[in-house]
């Protein structure tokens, strides 16, 4: 079955919009506009997702609004697959272990709205982060991925703010 999972681009984007963030729901028409594909061969395997147990839907008004079963036996397994998959374990283990006294690292951009994308966005928060020997990690780290990465690193104030107005997925804190 997990073999059957894996096979179709449009499952693959559905996996990556759901279990990369818990949190996340949408519809089959908000999920056509933003794969730029199909209802059809979207509602083929969002069906596909939910008989399997993964996906759970309820409705709301006249829209069915699909998420992650996080009590499926797999979603932790599915999850860590696409955190390694992008990157984001290999950013963890070299960045944010030597930078200095940092605090919490979020997912922010499209991946934290689980939307495939090149570019891994991160917020770094701490008390003296040190940014030039973050932007020589970084730069390590992007040699053995297929990503490039793009960082800020935010005081408490500034963070708050951020992330009141940005969609966000915390993947690291001390």
């Amino acid at each position: 079955m997990l073999q059957n999972i894996i096979t179709s681009k449009t499952r693959i984007k559905l996996l990556l919009k759901f279990f990369l963030n818990k949190n996340t729901k949408s519809y089959l028409r908000n999920l056509e506009a933003e794969f730029g594909e199909s209802t059809n061969a979207i509602r083929i395997e969002l069906n596909r997702l939910e008989s399997a147990g993964l996906l759970t839907s309820e409705l709301l008004g006249n829209k069915k609004y699909f998420r992650a079963n996080t009590h499926h036996p797999l979603f932790s397994d599915i999850h860590n697959i696409l955190i390694k998959t992008i990157g984001i374990d290999q950013i963890l283990e070299h960045v944010t272990s030597k930078i200095g006294d940092l605090k919490e690292a979020y997912l922010v951009g499209d991946l934290a709205l689980g939307r495939d994308s090149k570019i891994i966005d991160i917020l770094l928060y701490g008390n003296e982060i040190n940014g030039s020997y973050v932007s020589q990690l970084v730069e390590k780290v992007e040699k053995h991925m297929e990503r490039k990465i793009r960082y800020l690193i935010l005081n408490e104030d500034e963070k708050n703010n951020y992330l009141q107005r940005h969609d966000h997925l915390l993947i690291w804190r001390i």
